[in-house]
């Protein structure tokens, strides 16, 4: 594969990185535009966009539409400057995509069946899994920038550390990725991936204070205040679905009892399907054996109106509602989003959710947010992955920063 590190990316300049980090929030613009957002001098603009423009970051891609006189010239990233992977590893499975430049996807390959175990030879099944998806796209190892995978539970995004997967690893789970793709690879927690993902591409760009919600095997929540992800001190912020709201002496995966997503996520919706087959109810999955009665079963079985499974959905979604009033009492957003595998179920999970939000919050507070189901779906955790990889390659940090001084330019 392709030599890590591009020694290009590390010399940009500050300004050259703040017209880049301009595009991938607001899009196409005008240098009047560039200026105006950056609060700095259209020639101090159009000097560093030049610049990117010899070195082949940025190109014109038309001119603004709706003037009357001349309309001005209007500037992208080229989208074949590069390339960048998304590794989205879920329950049971693997997904992949490759993204441009742009963030538009033009290779993917979702749902490759994969069982995780903490071994060297599920290490190498995950390597040969990535090394077959890239050998089968006609881009050269060179193209690929850089990579990004998504895990579940605790990571440290800037060490590249995993506290739940592969802990049998020498070293950090990111220098083993690199290592063995060899592409620059770094991790982050899935649901920030998914929130990353969103807020550029879907239902909640542009906005600046965002709580969004995975509901899939366990619950976890992705935070934008003031349009900066929010990772705490060590990453692991989000964790959600361990807070303690239950006295049901069900363990749960972290090791605890009575947390949060033993009542509200995928697997409680898995296990309270079970039970209700199991007390002689009728369902379309009355006759699936046990061990295969999986998380994707039963959301088909919701998508195919299977009454007794929306019944059950329909009471998990009311549990999560109530915990996640808390939420909109708390950060007062102005989307809260949920997404992850159930919200494939649509009004099914989210009309039970608004109720919850609605009868526990303060109205006051509540009225302020809008409670949306994600328009990525099953997609946002890969197209998430994309885009992180992409910022990390760029040298643009998602996460709040100590405020740097604006490079001075004359007017």
């Amino acid at each position: 594969m392709k030599e890590v590190g591009n020694p290009s990316v590390a010399t940009w300049t500050e300004a050259q990185r703040a017209l880049l980090h301009q595009f991938i929030l607001r899009g196409r613009q005008t240098i009047a535009e560039l200026a105006q957002n950056l609060a700095v001098s259209v020639p101090f603009v159009t000097k560093a966009l030049n610049e990117l423009i010899a070195l082949g970051w940025v190109c014109e891609v038309g001119r603004k539409e709706n003037y009357a006189r001349r309309a001005p010239r209007l500037y992208y990233l080229n989208a074949t400057k590069g390339y960048f992977l998304g590794i989205d590893m879920g329950h049971h499975w693997l997904s992949l995509r490759i993204s441009d430049f742009c963030g538009t996807m033009v290779y993917e390959h979702t749902r490759v069946p994969f069982y995780y175990e903490d071994s060297p030879a599920c290490f190498d099944h995950l390597l040969s899994i990535v090394l077959d998806f890239l050998h089968a796209t006609p881009l050269s190892a060179q193209q690929i920038c850089s990579a990004c995978m998504t895990v579940g539970g605790r990571v440290n995004p800037e060490a590249g550390t995993a506290y739940n997967i592969f802990t049998s690893l020498d070293g950090a789970l990111a220098d083993a990725l690199t290592q063995g793709l060899g592409i620059e690879t770094t991790i982050d927690n899935d649901t920030r991936c998914m929130t990353y993902g969103e807020w550029l591409q879907g239902c909640c760009q542009g906005l600046r204070h965002v709580v969004f919600v995975n509901v899939s095997w366990g619950i976890g929540i992705g935070i934008i205040i003031d349009g900066k992800l929010y990772a705490g001190r060590s990453g692991y912020a989000g964790e959600m679905g361990h807070m303690h709201c239950y006295n049901n002496d069900i363990i749960c995966h972290c090791g605890k009892t009575g947390c949060m997503e033993t009542e509200t996520s995928g697997v409680a919706l898995q296990r309270k399907v079970m039970q209700r087959l199991r007390d002689g109810q009728v369902s379309i999955l009355s006759n699936t054996p046990e061990d295969e009665l999986s998380l994707q079963a039963i959301l088909e079985a919701i998508q195919r109106e299977d009454v007794m499974c929306i019944d059950v959905l329909q009471e998990v979604a009311a549990e999560l509602g109530k915990n996640l009033a808390g939420m909109i009492n708390i950060f007062n957003p102005e989307m809260l989003v949920i997404g992850g595998e159930l919200s494939t179920t649509g009004d099914y999970l989210l009309r039970p959710v608004q109720m919850g939000i609605k009868k526990y919050s303060l109205n006051k507070v509540s009225e302020d947010s809008i409670i949306a189901l994600s328009s990525l779906t099953d997609c946002a955790g890969l197209v998430g992955a994309c885009l992180t990889a992409r910022s990390r390659y760029l040298h643009i940090d998602n996460y709040p920063s100590h405020p740097k001084q604006r490079p001075t330019h004359s007017t």
